[in-house]
């Protein structure tokens, strides 16, 4: 018997109804998420759907739109990011937006039909004096009966307390990817660092955003090791963003894989990533994020199939393209989703708790 093989057991069968939670795993080793990597893709495919179907609607798609708060300037030497210090992509550093000016723009995407709002900033870290504007913008957003989302960089304890208070539901910290890769992408910043800010958000009871990058020239071990380190942390995350390397000129990974396009991954494999985050974190909103407005629709077509569930809308994800609310629109249409309207599970899940 194949190590493949051997997957099924650890999970109930489908068919005897339910929403099944004690197939939730944080046990898994990175033997059995690579067997799930190596399967058959139909088969793989099948089974990322049948854990999606008891844990999700699978005709709903949760829309999200991203806003970016505070462009460049940004003192970390990311290698995908065009808003680093580092970079020469022609990313020029802008002020904190105006709290009324963010409003604004979150207003349109509520009546656009986006049931999340994120706001993103370019920071290694927010410093006090910008927490007043946050904390309103937060606030504000609310307000509107829309889920709010900040990623901000690294948190101090006080600085995750006063978010909480605000109300905030989701913060975003994303892992990007491997340990073993991580230092090859990123040098101002450790892994540990990463995961003790998660900590801090889950310490001060704000649901968790973390996901990370592929196609920046890693191996398939280095996208198990990525979807390891998310689906073994204590509790999952509530929502796992997937993304596709956007390569923009002037960064180190775009500049890269300009000379090596080879190491761009492809579309199965990208699908592959997306159906073992569903299958390792059942519950978790897997988000199908950037480099989706490259992607074909049959290949978009796949990501759902597999277990996306959660999509930014809009026509920009902070300084990269993004597909567009009629372009999503049509889309959905064709395939006959709808847009999410149900609570997400984990966030369910709290309630149930009373937490």
């Amino acid at each position: 018997m194949t190590d493949a093989e051997t997957i099924p057991a650890r999970e109930p069968r489908v068919g005897t109804g339910g929403l099944f939670r004690s197939d939730v795993r944080t046990d898994w080793t990175r033997e059995e998420i690579a067997a799930l990597f190596d399967l058959p893709f139909t088969e793989l495919l099948f089974r990322a759907a049948e854990v999606h179907r008891r844990h999700h609607r699978p005709d709903e798609v949760q829309l999200c739109t991203l806003l970016s708060i505070k462009t460049g300037g940004c003192p970390e030497d990311c290698g995908y990011c065009s808003q680093s210090v580092k970079a020469d992509s022609g990313v020029e550093a802008t002020k904190l937006m105006e709290v009324q000016a963010v409003l604004q723009s979150a207003a349109q995407a509520r009546d656009a039909g986006s049931k999340r709002f994120c706001m993103g900033a370019a920071w290694r870290n927010p410093k006090d004096r910008d927490m007043p504007a946050i904390i309103a913008m937060v606030k504000g957003v609310r307000e509107m009966g829309m889920e709010t989302c900040m990623t901000l960089g690294m948190l101090s304890e006080t600085q995750a307390a006063q978010l909480a208070e605000a109300g905030l539901d989701y913060y975003n910290h994303n892992i990007d990817t491997s340990p073993e890769r991580y230092g090859e992408i990123i040098t101002t910043r450790s892994f540990e660092e990463r995961i003790d800010t998660l900590a801090q958000v889950r310490k001060a009871g704000i649901n968790v955003c973390s996901g990370g990058i592929v196609g920046m020239g890693e191996t398939r071990g280095d996208r198990v090791g990525f979807i390891h380190a998310l689906a073994t942390l204590e509790r999952h995350p509530e929502s796992v963003p997937v993304n596709a390397l956007v390569p923009i000129k002037g960064t180190v990974l775009g500049d890269m894989l300009a000379d090596t396009p080879l190491a761009k991954i492809d579309d199965i494999e990208f699908v592959r990533t997306v159906a073992a985050a569903r299958i390792t974190m059942p519950r978790s909103m897997v988000r199908l994020s950037a480099g989706r407005e490259s992607m074909s629709e049959a290949a978009q077509a796949l990501c759902f199939m597999a277990g996306a569930n959660s999509i930014f809308t809009g026509d920009r994800l902070l300084t990269a393209a993004n597909a567009g609310d009629d372009a999503d629109a049509a889309l959905f249409a064709r395939l006959g989703l709808r847009p999410m309207e149900a609570e997400e599970p984990m966030r369910a899940d709290k309630a149930d708790c009373g937490r």
